[in-house]
């Protein structure tokens, strides 16, 4: 993919931990008629590209251990035509284990290439760039989240950024640069984000910060005390500042006769220790940039999050360093974080000195792709919450399936099933899917883990040798859904022998029925009463993993793998069902004999539902009851067709996820779509994204809560399935409190446009689809159904 470029770091620094490496070329400008003026970069781990000043992009894409993604950007935009331009690439290299960059050694390679001629190349003789440290960048801080790497800190003049745009300007003395060995490439694939700038909505409080009389303890999160082998960063000792420290300290006091107000970007000026809060219209994902100028030296804090808290803003409210600290000489400065952040709210401090600030900014970092999909219905609120999961998909899912693009941006197996659904529905396409299983297909083994086990999240570091047995199963379950998206067949096929492996893995845990027993490691069904019940032989273990047998059965057309599953499912309802509900839980005893506990959850019910465990005929109480008795927010003083006060609460992830797909298969569509309203109605209206749990404690921009899009494509709107390997639409109405529905539904050869609407007792419908769709259509609505052209 590289023509002349070669893999370049500062020499000898390319496994130092934190390093922040600059990187400049000059070429000449091109006539008008050139067409292809692009820079092509990989790196480890983070980069951005400016040219002639102007960001272009960041990147690269993840790819697996040992392997490098290519991005191409267009720069034809910021070329001066007549004349020199400069490229300028920044990249931070981190060297520490973490779920969101990998710990490999550091190194960026680049090329710029004006049609089909290389202008500039890192590494080589005649066209090399030129290579600095750049010392800005405070090296020994602490790591932002136990997930992720360092937190941003800078020392800043006012000559930082002069480099960007003048070829004159050094940010320092060039370094020399060593070659590393040659890289493997792949290409990105995933579409580039289209780094729309956005403003705060409004400056949401005003105040100044005083140190506190009594501090109490300070802040100690595992990312600060657990630093060691299994766990690289900088230990407290080493630390140049601490900043989560110093804001510690403080206690800020609010103006309280200053109301909200709309900002409108005309410059603000601060003394020493005053701050303000911005907020932007929804929660976002980005990098922060603030314009200013300080009249002399000066301190600032950027802290941020997803909401506030009592009025402020916690900036560890996600066990996250949420900070940004900048010290200032007397200048003017623009500046932008290097890595994406995620917030609505962001305040400013001013520690020490003054700041006049000109502007404030996040520079959106989201897939571009899901704008085509559309939905609407006679319920505002649903439509609400319809945006609120497509800006929670937008953000998880820039190069791969995260659970959140805070604390972690972690590509996790499980939330990835449910964001992959998504994917197809707002996309059209699977193509973050492809390179998220590519991530796994790839290397030729995982690093500290079992023979045979796949990573719980991936790509990352698991250097303690912890991983979630049922998340691998998780895998296999989703392996076979992307072949019905249309999945690319070789893929899957190059993945048959990681399957096989994890599938022999789980042999060794075989008791005399055939029944997983004792699993390693962090055995998880959710975040719930569950997660107490996974030693000896867990029922929603085995439950999973007899439907990812058969699921393998069926990739590979092995009939070994069916029968275990099928055999595996007589087996559990023989243990588990106990006339009433299924049982979590059976230990064995001194003996060897297994008794049955009494422990009994909600989620196991829906484990049990989702894998076709239990059976809608022979145990049509049991669904009544779960329909009736359980919801999101069962209150005790409800009437119950079954007593469930033993039967402990599920959660929100698996459990009312799998309950929403349980609801759909039952065709109680009307009770589903008000769960939906009430679980997901005060997130969209809250932060305008949907969260980790049904509680601000966590996450408030989830991936997999984006898979409220399946439901409300299927259930609501009806558009029921979409097979691309058999190039079949189905379309099922079911009878519910809407008086009309429309949407549009992306697809590889255009949109499926579908609108219907309750008119004189009849459902009358409009559908359009690509020729190559056949339409199956199918009327549960209990009206007569009408098509109208």
């Amino acid at each position: 993919m590289f023509q002349y470029a070669r893999p370049i770091w500062p020499e000898g620094l390319e496994k130092e931990m934190n390093i922040a490496g600059g990187f400049r070329a000059s070429f000449q400008g091109t006539a008008p008629g050139a067409e292809r003026r692009i820079v092509r970069v990989t790196a480890s781990c983070r980069y951005r590209v400016y040219v002639n000043g102007h960001f272009c992009g960041h990147g690269p894409a993840a790819g697996p251990h040992g392997y490098y993604r290519v991005d191409e950007w267009e720069l034809s935009s910021h070329v001066v035509r007549e004349g020199t331009n400069i490229v300028v690439i920044e990249a931070a290299g981190y060297n520490v284990n973490s779920f969101y960059t990998l710990d490999q050694p550091s190194f960026v390679q680049a090329e710029v290439e004006i049609d089909g001629v290389v202008a500039a190349a890192t590494g080589d003789p005649a066209r090399g760039f030129d290579v600095f440290v750049l010392p800005e960048r405070v090296q020994k801080v602490q790591r932002y989240s136990f997930q992720r790497a360092f937190i941003e800190a800078y020392r800043l003049n006012a000559h930082v950024h002069e480099w960007r745009t003048n070829a004159q300007s050094l940010p320092a003395s060039p370094s020399a640069w060593s070659a590393v060995e040659e890289k493997r490439l792949l290409p990105r694939r995933v579409s580039y984000s289209d780094f729309a700038v956005k403003a705060p909505a409004a400056i949401a409080a005003s105040g100044t910060v005083a140190k506190r009389s009594n501090a109490g303890t300070p802040w100690r999160d595992r990312a600060l005390t657990g630093i060691g082998p299994l766990f690289k960063g900088f230990e407290l000792g080493e630390l140049a500042l601490l900043p989560t420290d110093e804001l510690g300290e403080l206690v800020t006091s609010m103006r309280s006769e200053i109301a909200a107000e709309a900002y409108e970007g005309k410059p603000l000026a601060f003394g020493a220790h005053e701050t303000a809060i911005f907020a932007f219209d929804r929660n976002l994902s980005g990098f922060i940039g603030i314009q200013f100028s300080c009249a002399r030296a000066s301190r600032i804090a950027i802290t941020f999050d997803e909401i506030l808290t009592e009025g402020d803003v916690d900036h560890l409210r996600l066990e996250c360093s949420n900070v940004i600290y900048l010290t200032c000489e007397p200048g003017a400065y623009a500046f932008e974080s290097i890595e994406p952040y995620t917030l609505k709210y962001m305040k400013i401090i001013v520690l020490e000195g003054d700041c006049l600030l000109s502007g404030c900014s996040l520079r959106e970092y989201a897939n571009p792709d899901a704008d085509r999909a559309a939905f609407g219905s006679s319920d505002e609120a649903l439509g609400k919450i319809f945006e609120a999961a497509r800006e929670s998909f937008r953000q998880n899912a820039v190069d791969l399936f995260m659970d959140c693009p805070s604390r972690e941006r972690a590509g996790w197996l499980c939330d990835s099933f449910f964001t992959a659904r998504v994917e197809a529905d707002l996309t059209g396409q699977s193509v973050i899917e492809h390179n998220f299983l590519e991530n796994f297909a790839l290397p030729e083994h995982f690093a500290h883990l079992p023979e045979g086990m796949l990573p719980m999240c991936y790509p990352a570091d698991h250097n303690s040798g912890e991983f979630i047995p049922n998340w691998a199963l998780w895998f296999i379950i989703q392996l076979e859904e992307y072949r019905f998206r249309g999945g690319d067949e070789s893929l899957i096929r190059s993945l048959q022998p990681r399957v096989d492996a994890l599938l022999r893995y789980f042999e060794g845990f075989h008791n005399e029925f055939g029944l997983l027993e004792n699993l390693e490691s962090w055995v998880f069904i959710e975040w719930s009463k569950a997660n107490s019940f996974v030693s000896g032989i867990n029922f929603p273990s085995n439950m999973l993993y007899a439907g990812a047998l058969e699921a393998a059965g069926r990739l590979y057309t092995n009939s070994d793998y069916l029968a275990q599953g099928a055999a595996l499912k007589q087996v559990i309802r023989e243990f588990s069902f106990d006339g009433e509900f299924f049982i979590d839980q059976a230990i064995e005893n001194a003996d060897g004999e297994i008794e049955m506990t009494d422990n009994r959850t909600e989620v196991c019910q829906y484990y049990a539902a989702f894998f076709g465990i239990a059976d809608p005929e022979e145990q049509r109480e049991w669904y009544a009851s779960l329909v009736h008795d359980f919801s999101p927010s069962r209150g005790a003083d409800e009437p119950t067709i079954a007593d469930i006060s033993e039967i402990h609460p599920a959660n929100a992830f698996i459990g009312y996820y799998l309950r929403m797909e349980l609801l759909s298969q039952l065709g109680a569509t009307t009770q589903l779509l008000e769960e939906i309203k009430a679980f997901f109605g005060r997130m969209a209206e809250q932060t305008g994204t949907l969260w980790e749990h049904n509680r601000t404690t966590a996450s408030c921009n989830h991936g997999f809560a984006s898979h409220v899009v399946r439901s409300l494509y299927r259930d609501a709107l009806g558009i029921e399935s979409l097979d691309l390997k058999q190039n079949k639409l189905s379309v099922a109405f079911t009878d519910t409190s809407l008086q009309w529905c429309s949407g549009k539904l992306p697809t590889p050869e255009g949109l499926v446009e579908l609108e219907w609407r309750i008119e004189d007792g009849e459902l009358r419908y409009r559908i359009t689809a690509p020729p190559q769709l056949t339409i199956e259509v199918r009327n549960f609505s209990g009206k007569p159904l009408v098509r109208e052209e």
